[in-house]
């Protein structure tokens, strides 16, 4: 029986390791022994996660392939970054996990006791472990839009040994152009991701979508949103595992079909023109705003070519630029600047 069981544990290793992109941080073996700790089991739906997502898209631009690029943090833990460059359908798309822990440091308790987060350290030293999958994807052509998505879980241990958990993330969209159904698509197949939950969820993390994503010294939105949330603890550890695991699912069907629709679509010179200036929006957005990048600048011994993975190859800012009125330029800036309900 003994060896029927190992047999069965081998087969079940290599199952894994086919759909991984590299070995796990904390090692496989290490996880399937503690497959029923929910730091395991985030751990390995990130893996599956950056698996799959990287699948579906180099199976959309198959003379292109991901460089698997594996780190270690000195501090503690590391990650895996799945790079696309140059393809012919994607410009750049990143798909990175890391798993890290340590010491947090003062800058990062501070930006977190900012958000209401009651943290006791002991002596000034507070034990945490953050780990997440987070992706960007950048297309050439400008009828295909930008995509971006991040889920993460986060633990701190505090003075009392109590720990403080929670998760975080979101799938938000970039487009350059407005196109309707794309927009309705994308929204919904997140929708429904949340109504198998609870049916608050849906519209509660789109607001909270639009109101994370505003670049606010422009008045614009950096896109067409999703969904976004933080600091989630409740129902339950189990609860709230389950609603990140159906978000996670629902990243390739929410977006590979908007891929595949027009990736083939002919564009103008003008219009690339255009991409290249909202893709200096997203810069902006991304330098001055997001906390996740902010965090990771913050971290000690974090890894800035991963944190900045999310930035284009390419962006430009004109001076003064205003599209035309009524032109189809002008036509995204309405949305980005008064959000709809996209799935109503």
């Amino acid at each position: 029986a003994a060896m029927a069981a190992s047999e069965e544990d081998e087969k079940e290793e290599e199952e894994l390791r086919q759909r991984f992109m590299a070995p796990p941080v904390s090692g496989l073996r290490e996880l399937r022994r503690r497959r029923r700790e929910l730091r395991s089991r985030m751990e390995l739906l990130i893996m599956e996660t950056q698996g799959e997502v990287c699948r579906a898209l180099a199976a959309l631009d198959p003379g292109a392939a991901f460089a698997v690029d594996t780190w270690e943090r000195k501090e503690g833990g590391g990650g895996i970054s799945c790079v696309l460059q140059d393809g012919e359908v994607f410009e750049k798309a990143g798909v990175n996990v890391s798993v890290v822990f340590g010491l947090l440091s003062e800058e990062a308790a501070r930006q977190m006791r900012s958000r209401g987060k009651s943290l006791k350290a002991k002596d000034g030293k507070l034990p945490f472990c953050a780990m997440g999958v987070s992706s960007v994807i950048h297309p050439k052509n400008p009828h295909v839009p930008t995509m971006h998505f991040n889920y993460r879980y986060f633990e701190i241990e505090e003075a009392d040994g109590t720990k403080q958990w929670w998760f975080g993330g979101g799938t938000d969209l970039t487009p350059t152009y407005l196109n309707e159904e794309d927009a309705i698509h994308f929204h919904k197949t997140l929708k429904e991701a949340c109504d198998k939950h609870d049916l608050k969820l849906y519209p509660k993390y789109k607001k909270w979508c639009d109101d994370y994503f505003y670049i606010k010294h422009r008045g614009e939105r950096r896109g067409i949103g999703g969904i976004f949330f933080d600091d989630v603890d409740s129902p339950s550890k189990e609860e709230v595992f389950q609603f990140v695991k159906s978000c996670a699912k629902a990243v390739v069907p929410c977006y590979v079909p908007i891929v595949k629709r027009h990736c083939h679509d002919s564009f103008t010179p003008e219009e690339k023109l255009w991409q290249q200036l909202r893709r200096g929006r997203y810069v902006e957005f991304n330098l001055v705003y997001d906390r996740g990048t902010k965090f990771g600048l913050l971290t000690p011994g974090s890894r800035i070519e991963s944190i900045l993975m999310s930035l284009p190859l390419t962006a430009r800012w004109e001076y003064m630029h205003t599209p035309p009125e009524s032109s189809r330029e002008a036509e995204i800036l309405e949305v980005l600047r008064n959000p709809k309900d996209w799935v109503h």
